[in-house]
């Protein structure tokens, strides 16, 4: 990841890693005169569309000239790219003032940065006069710092699949407990198909708090990505089949805000869903000449996602028939075996890169865990001799970045 303005802040918090928990951050929130009572949010809990959901609920209630705020995470290049109390990315100097003034109550309380983070977010929502905030859930849901803000009335939950089993439990029904912590009494949940094993959690969960609970079939979707938004088609700005599934939880948490007051007219949400974007996710780039295709595929079910998407639409991606190159970075406590079983088809050769400041699998260690890999695997010591060794293996081709949005994310920074 790039360094920005903001390490001198933000590294002294990291001693802690991922320690999920409320109280420290509800403490250092009540210090700061609980901003996160200033504004009404909506929460996007998840495993892979968490980011996808919240742009579009995002961008409709921007189109319906409503300020709304949203809050995501990872970040690609800068911590900036977090929040935006609006339309655009906080201004670096205006979240660093935040942070400054969030600092003394985290250090009193121990915080995490990524709780440190969601203080400074809390704050410029609330200093902006945003009236209602997209939260995007960081890790689990239950114990999330997102979870921190009181009155979350509607909640989407994106696909519920296999990852961070060393926080959140070892099958799907753990996970899936974790995530239907989110839920409150009153509040309104919407989500798309689930596997029947999250499916039962979510049901079993909703009932016990209160909640009412809506299943959404997927949007109808046109072959050149449109879908159906109310009684008409509209187009959307974000790549992939799976933006049926997304835009149909989007389109539920909508109408349940409407429900309760918000004015949301539909054609202002075929606006939004058209004017979404959210880089690192089926996109593609020349970098030097080189065409690429960027998708974090950072698990085993976003890999399935993707080698769905190219298997069944490669046109719309760039790409050609046959045998493919990637440029793969994987961090070593994903699943790496796993999701290149699924990513790589006979045929198809793969760099394995490190990525950087990160603990990663290397090919070594993958050709040890599933030696039937290793005549696909080749190695390169960076990202770049990577993508040119690639380029050249593929007579030009396009060739497909993946494995981890921290490795697009080194690649976006250094591609500005």
């Amino acid at each position: 990841m790039a360094t920005d303005c903001f390490a001198d802040l933000i590294e002294p918090f990291s001693r802690r890693g991922v320690d999920l928990g409320l109280g420290r951050l509800q403490s250092a929130l009540a210090d700061l005169g609980h901003p996160e009572r200033c504004f009404a949010a909506v929460q996007v809990a998840g495993t892979n569309g968490k980011g996808s959901i919240s742009t579009l609920v995002h961008r409709s209630l921007l189109a319906a000239g409503i300020r709304a705020g949203l809050y995501t995470s990872p970040h690609l290049v800068s911590w900036t790219e977090r929040i935006r109390p609006g339309a655009e990315p906080i201004a670096p100097a205006v979240l660093r003032r935040h942070l400054l003034t969030a600092r003394a109550s985290a250090e009193t309380h121990g915080l995490t940065p990524f709780e440190l983070v969601t203080a400074a977010a809390f704050l410029a929502f609330a200093e902006a006069g945003c009236p209602l905030v997209v939260l995007e859930v960081g890790l689990g849901g239950r114990l999330d710092a997102t979870t921190c803000h009181p009155g979350r009335e509607v909640i989407g939950f994106a696909s519920v699949g296999l990852d961070h089993r060393e926080f959140l439990g070892p099958d799907l029904a753990s996970i899936a407990g974790e995530k239907a912590g989110v839920l409150q009494g009153g509040s309104v949940a919407v989500s798309g198909p689930q596997a029947p094993a999250v499916a039962a959690v979510l049901e079993a969960a909703a009932a016990a708090a209160g909640a009412d609970l809506r299943w959404r079939p997927p949007l109808a979707r046109q072959a050149d990505g449109r879908l159906m938004i109310g009684d008409a088609w509209g187009d959307c700005g974000l790549a992939g089949a799976v933006q049926a599934v997304n835009g149909a939880v989007a389109l539920g948490m909508l109408e349940a805000l409407t429900e309760r007051g918000w004015v949301i007219p539909m054609a202002a949400v075929r606006e939004g869903f058209a004017a979404a974007r959210w880089p690192g996710r089926l996109q593609q780039l020349q970098r030097h000449g080189v065409p690429l295709l960027l998708d974090g595929a950072h698990n085993p079910p976003a890999a399935e996602a993707l080698r769905r998407e190219l298997a069944e639409q490669p046109d719309r991606h760039g790409l050609n028939p046959g045998p493919r190159c990637w440029v793969i970075g994987m961090l070593a406590n994903k699943e790496g075996p796993a999701i290149l079983e699924t990513l790589l088809a006979p045929g198809d050769r793969a760099w394995i890169v490190p990525v950087p400041d990160h603990s990663c699998w290397s090919r070594a260690t993958l050709v040890e865990a599933a030696p039937a890999l290793a005549p696909q695997l080749m190695e390169a010591a960076e990202l770049q001799a990577g993508i040119a060794a690639a380029h050249s293996a593929a007579g030009g081709r396009r060739v497909i970045v993946a494995g981890s949005l921290y490795l697009i994310g080194s690649l976006l920074a250094a591609s500005e």
